[in-house]
Parts: C-alpha cells; sequence; structure tokens
C-alpha cells in the first residue's frame, strides 16, 4: 500500500506541474482564441482539485501499478498514454459533438495534449516509484 501512495504523490505532482506549465503558459493563447467566449474568468478550484485528485488514481490502476508489477517504464507509458487518449477523447470528443464553439483542431490539440501528458506522468511516476521504493 505504501508504494501506492509514494506512487501517488510523484505521479500527482508530475501531473499537476506539466500540466500546470502547459494550461498557464504554452496553451493559453491557443485555448483562449478559440474558447475564450465559453471559459470563465477564474477556474472552477473545487472541480479542478476533484479532476486530478480522481484522474492520478486512474492513473495508477491502470498505467502504474500494471507498470510497477511489470517492472516496465514500457508499460507504464504504453498504458498510461492509452489512459490518457481514451479518457481526453470522451471529453473532447462529446464536446465537439455537443458545444457550438468547440472545433475539432482544440479536441485533436487537447486529445495529443493528453495522451502525452498521461503517458509521460505514469513513465515518469513509475520511475521515482521504484527508485525510492528500491533503495528505502
Amino acid at each position: 500500500m505504501a508504494q501506492y501512495l509514494i506512487a501517488y504523490a510523484f505521479t500527482a505532482a508530475i501531473f499537476l506541474g506539466i500540466d500546470f506549465v502547459w494550461l498557464s503558459r504554452i496553451a493559453k493563447p491557443f485555448y483562449y482564441d478559440r474558447l475564450g467566449d465559453i471559459l470563465l474568468d477564474k477556474p472552477r478550484l473545487s472541480a479542478a482539485v476533484a479532476f486530478y485528485a480522481v484522474y492520478v488514481i486512474g492513473i495508477i490502476i491502470f498505467a502504474v501499478a500494471p507498470a510497477l508489477k511489470a517492472g516496465s517504464l514500457g508499460t507504464a507509458f504504453l498504458y498510461g498514454a492509452m489512459f490518457g487518449f481514451f479518457a481526453y477523447a470522451t471529453y473532447d470528443m462529446t464536446n465537439y459533438a455537443t458545444l457550438r464553439h468547440w472545433s475539432l483542431t482544440v479536441a485533436v490539440v487537447d486529445i495529443t495534449w493528453g495522451t502525452a501528458l498521461t503517458g509521460t506522468s505514469a513513465v515518469v511516476g513509475t520511475w521515482l516509484t521504484r527508485l525510492v521504493v528500491q533503495t528505502g
């Protein structure tokens, strides 16, 4: 159990850190140019916290835990990327199907981002967990 709590802490820190830079610095103009009229001035923090807390549990269950069991960073990336792809595709394609201003470009960029971010977070979370658990 301690191994999974360690994995959760590392994976959450990586996911949150990278996503914060992406959303606040790199992709902010992209999203505002395309979705500015439907974006809140400030995000609903409680909803964001809930998403991150639950999503990282999903990364642990579907990518990090299998990778730790297999002893494979490749498994972490593959399963993490697939989890990210399916989760972000569900969100983005539903929005594309139902929201007037949700473009296919936004969906493709966001799905690509979610796939890469989740795969990377799973790999780094797995790697750091293995370092701590093996040496600790």
